[in-house]
This record gives structure tokens, sequence and C-alpha cells, in this order.
């Protein structure tokens, strides 16, 4: 799908050079087309690679999509610049009265923290009740779906003894889910925290479903009964070198952390990962995109239903 963004955006180039089909919001208003509106709360602190990960993936449908970047405003971050922030970004106060077809909720670095510590959690929580309106389908990543499923059904995450890093096989438990057409039984996935959220949890809540699990890692990919509401608890948008880099930055902290599981190949970090897992991620956004958004959004937004919960956390 060609994905409109300005063409100053650092993701622009990087794409563009892998032949992946970016156009400049310029050339988009040209074009007679309702293009999907998607909305991407960055919550990441690599903020240009985050971008370019999701938008690549973003991009593997023939859809057209318009992209709006949102960030917090109860919290600067220490590793975007000033301009790139100032310039790409909106907040939520700017974009509040619009209505999307998807917004995507990225993880943050902070799962260790209690949900109601986190600086800007009170900002996120309009948000996230904001988005039941004026969101068609939500796709909430790693730390974004712990809050997600936190604040919509009072599912609490659980802190693990040690560092979850790794690739890890996630095995299909719901046959023919539109989320899922075309993957493999088993298939596998980047996980990178501290932190889980329990299948016998989710199985608790009659709204939603656990769709993917592992043994090792837990519930992978969980959706509500509308499709509505997607939670991922990996990274399926990472890059082949991303767990390595964060593993180089945690023993440069000290923190002595373990290999990542089943990444390096015989667990020499001198050798280059094996990227395993890229088909099924750009696989799971376009099904997303294509079953879960564009066949069921509404092309007039304004009329679009908001999402009734059961189970709403206070």
């Amino acid at each position: 799908m060609p994905i409109n963004i300005p063409s100053n955006l650092p993701a622009f180039k990087t794409l563009k050079d892998e032949n992946i089909f970016v156009m400049s919001a310029e050339r988009a208003l040209a074009q007679d087309i309702r293009a999907l509106k998607i909305a991407i709360v960055n919550l990441m602190p690599t903020k240009i690679e985050t971008e370019t990960q999701l938008l690549r993936l973003l991009s593997n449908t023939p859809l057209q999509v318009d992209i709006t970047l949102i960030k917090t405003a109860t919290y600067v971050p220490k590793h975007a610049s000033y301009e790139h922030m100032l310039t790409f970004y909106k907040t939520f106060e700017d974009v509040k009265d619009e209505k999307f077809d998807a917004l995507v909720i990225t993880g943050a670095p902070v799962e260790k923290m209690d949900f109601l510590e986190v600086v800007y959690w009170e900002e996120l929580c309009e948000m996230l009740e904001w988005s039941k309106s004026h969101a068609f389908s939500v796709m909430h990543i790693c730390w974004g779906a712990q809050a997600g499923l936190y604040y919509h059904y009072g599912v609490n995450k659980r802190e693990l003894p040690k560092k979850l890093s790794g690739i890890y096989p996630q095995s299909i438990t719901v046959k023919n889910h539109p989320l899922l057409i075309g993957f493999d039984e088993v298939f596998h996935v980047p996980q990178s925290r501290y932190t889980e959220i329990k299948p016998e949890d989710i199985e608790a809540c009659a709204n939603l479903t656990v769709l993917a699990s592992s043994p090792s890692s837990g519930a992978h990919i969980i959706a509500d009964k509308t499709n509505r509401q997607i939670f991922i608890t990996g990274h399926g948008e990472y890059d082949r070198e991303t767990l390595k880099n964060e593993y180089l930055r945690d023993k440069e902290k000290g923190l002595n952390p373990e290999i990542p599981h089943n990444y390096f190949p015989d667990d020499d970090p001198e050798k280059n990962p094996i990227y395993t897992w890229r088909g099924h991620a750009s696989l799971l956004y376009s099904n997303w995109l294509n079953f879960c958004v564009y066949q069921e959004t509404p092309f007039n937004l304004e009329k679009l239903e908001p999402l009734k919960i059961d189970g709403q956390s206070e």
C-alpha cells in the first residue's frame, strides 16, 4: 500500500530505499481516493526506529494509508530531538476531535512500574477511552497491550523473575480467525519484556480470546469478540538487530543480561541474527488492515459507532 507520510520524515528515505511504496503527503492530496486514516501513539524511546518499523508493516497491502503520529503532552522524550517531535507529531489535544479507521499504541519502557506511577498514565487513559469512539480498530503492542488490557478489562500484568528476551515460537489456538489467515500453525516472534499476561487471566474475560500463545512467553495475540481491539504482547515489528541493540545496551548499563533466546546462531553475539519473524509480522498487519479495518470500518467515519465494553476498569 502507499503510505502517505511527509517526504522529510526520516522513515521516507529508508522505506523508499527498500522499494516500499511510500507517497508524499503532497502527492496523496492530488488523488481522489478515500485513504485509511491511521494514528500511531508512539511511546517507544527510539522514535524514528519505531516509526520506520511500523510504517514498513503498514505498507503491506494495496490500500492507501494516511498516517498521523501522536505524542504525549505530559512527558517529553529524552531520545528524540525537539525538532523531530515538533515537526512530525501531534498531541492528543490536536486530534481528539478527529476519527480514525485504526489506531496503533506502541510499547514503552515502563513495564516494571505500576500503571498509576507512569507520568503520562492519566493522559493515556484519556486516549484509551477516546479510542472506543474515535478509532474503529486498535492495535495495542507490548506495554501498550498490557495498559489496554488493564484499563479496559482490569487484567493486570505479572512481573517475571527475569527479563524475557529472544525469539519464541507461538502456537495458534483459534483456527480460521481473520487475523491469522495464511499463518503457519507455529510461528516466531521477538519478545522483550519484564512482565507477562497469563492466558488464564484472559480466558476469565468473556469478551476476550487468546489467538496465539507459547508455554515459554505466555499469551501473544489477544482479540476482543468484535476484532476492534487487538493486543500483541511481542514485537513482530522489530528489525533483525533490535534485540541485539537492546542486549548490548543492557550490557553497557551493567545489567548482566542473558543472551536473547533462540536469536544469535549458536548463542554467539558475534554472529548475525537470522531473520525468522518478518513474514508473519507483515501478514498479521495486512490481515488486520484488510479484514478487521478496511472491510468493516464505515466509509464515512462520522458514522463510526462507539465500542461498548463489558468489564471496564475504573
